[in-house]
């Protein structure tokens, strides 16, 4: 990435000193990955009425109810992505950026201690665990024909509309794509108001990071009947993202943007949750659960290179955005129903549900000092977002199945699927023309509306006195329709801006590796 970068424009900064981001960038945060122990992995993740494993203490926290001994467990493993590359290629054209396809991954660390009362019928369980809830290592490539649209022609649209605008009229929000585009027209001698088409464009993005759970349980039960629990958890998040967007543009001119892009940060929840057996001498058991919204408190820093060619002539700039911001992800509800069949079969099956259209960008205020004379910083509501967001985003549905067979006391075989609803509808898009801060700071314009994700999963699990070992394997498929910039219809037929969606595929393997001991 190049270093000649910028500030944005002084007075929008001073305008809004605080922001928040925008429904996209944002909707990353909110999605959990399947990972934890390579037992849970191998069943799915369906063991939320099951329980007795560490990591249904960030779903359902009632299952660290059912642990009748103490135990730690670590895990690990590589992800990697198949079908991905680091060089793109379209119409005799070729892009290069770096992005690994495989990655070791430390995934979770814990310890139950179980504390029996006198009868050894109730328990007071207590837990802490960490887990990587999720993993960006991911790899996206897409190239397909413009037929006239461009980054640089939504600019120039932008840039007409508010140079024409009567006096009470909206202005476009200006972001850093804008400038960089309006810079570089100025030094090439070209009026800004050419609508310069593109032929075809080629992009690669590499995102990294994770967000990583810290989780404090307090659980147990009542006479083996009813188990209860409770999860507080903290999270911080360290996601990073590079991208190199080119075009070809009309006139033999070409653009080439480059981003990066950081989100750091922290947030917190609270899980509660509950497991019964309606039948007193039938295993049978149903689990319930809340998880509130994760409330976090982030700082983005990004930044956008471009450059431009025209024959001989060649034109570069850069901007810088660097700023705070609040985010309250949706809450979740879930309720699940588990089955053993002698010392042999174990089933389990989960449903979830959460509204991710509720998900809140937040602009921070000024704060105020409180009655014991700390300083207290608030915030409110994205309002122009929180409409974006509802347009795009919606309510997304969670099947999780598991089974687990054990052929010796010692040897446990298992398997699992998930299907997880798309949370993005298809018609949704990145506005960038809303009055928000999230649209003003915006150093870049593509977007994806992912589709439903497939997991399979199988697992192996090998116990001798009290160490046990479990190994497991997971595919997890999605795909999605990309769009490098939003479309902009005009009744003149010159001024539209439409380019139509890109087919995108990703699929992740995971191998997991969980080494535990029974204290």
């Amino acid at each position: 990435m190049k270093k000649n970068y910028i500030f944005l424009a002084a007075l929008a900064m001073q305008m809004l000193p605080a922001s928040a981001q925008d429904t996209y960038q944002s909707a990353k945060l909110i999605e959990n990955d399947l990972n934890g122990t390579a037992r849970y992995v191998g069943m799915g993740g369906a063991m939320e009425a099951l329980g007795a494993d560490i990591s249904t203490m960030s779903t359902n926290p009632a299952g660290i109810g059912l642990f009748r001994n103490s135990q730690v467990s670590l895990s690990g493993g590589l992800l990697f992505q198949t079908g991905a590359d680091n060089k793109v290629r379209y119409n005799h054209s070729e892009i290069n950026f770096n992005g690994k396809k495989t990655n070791l991954s430390f995934d979770q660390i814990g310890i139950v201690w179980t504390m029996p009362a006198a009868n050894r019928r109730s328990f007071l369980n207590i837990g802490f665990n960490y887990r990587k809830s999720r993993n960006f290592d991911q790899i996206l490539t897409a190239a397909n024909n413009l037929g006239g649209a461009s980054q640089n022609r939504l600019t120039a649209i932008k840039y007409n509309y508010n140079v024409t605008k009567k006096e009470n009229e909206y202005q476009l929000p200006w972001n850093g794509v804008d400038a960089n585009y309006a810079e570089c027209m100025a030094k090439n001698d070209q009026g800004f108001m050419d609508y310069l088409g593109g032929d075809y464009f080629l992009t690669g993005q590499y995102a990294k990071g994770y967000i990583g759970e810290y989780s404090l349980n307090f659980s147990g039960n009542l006479n083996d009947r009813i188990y209860l629990g409770a999860t507080v958890g903290i999270h911080d998040v360290n996601y990073r993202n590079n991208s190199i967007y080119a075009e070809a543009l009309e006139q033999n001119n070409s653009a080439t943007t480059w981003e990066s892009l950081s989100i750091d940060g922290q947030g917190y929840d609270v899980k509660v949750g509950a497991i019964f057996r309606p039948i007193e001498y039938s295993p049978f058991r149903i689990g319930v659960y809340f998880n509130s919204p994760v409330f976090y408190d982030l700082t983005m820093s990004s930044a956008t290179d471009l450059t431009m060619v025209g024959g001989d002539k060649k034109a570069e700039h850069g901007q810088k955005a660097d700023y705070d911001f609040c985010l309250n992800t949706p809450a979740k509800f879930g309720i699940s129903l588990g089955h053993t069949i002698g010392q042999s079969l174990a089933l389990g099956a989960t449903y979830e549900y959460s509204d991710y259209s509720w998900l809140d960008n937040r602009i921070k205020g000024d704060g105020y000092i409180n009655y014991y004379g700390d300083y207290v910083e608030n915030s409110y509501s994205d309002r122009a977002m929180k409409e974006n967001t509802k347009q795009v985003l919606r309510g997304v549905h969670t099947l999780k199945l598991g089974v687990e067979y054990k052929p010796f006391s010692s040897l446990a075989l298992r398997a699992g699927y998930n299907l997880m609803t798309g949370a993005y509808k298809m018609d949704g898009f990145r506005d960038g023309s809303i009055d928000s801060p999230g649209a003003l700071y915006a150093t870049s314009t593509d977007y994806t509306n992912w589709k439903s994700t497939n997991r399979v999963t199988l697992g192996v699990g090998y116990s001798v006195k009290k160490f046990f070992i479990d190994l497991a394997y997971q595919l997890s498929s999605t795909s999605g329709e990309y769009y490098p910039f939003m479309a902009y219809y005009s009744d003149k037929e010159y001024e539209s801006n439409v380019s139509h969606a890109t087919k995108v595929d990703v699929d992740r393997n995971q191998l997991l590796l969980t080494l535990g001991f029974k204290l």
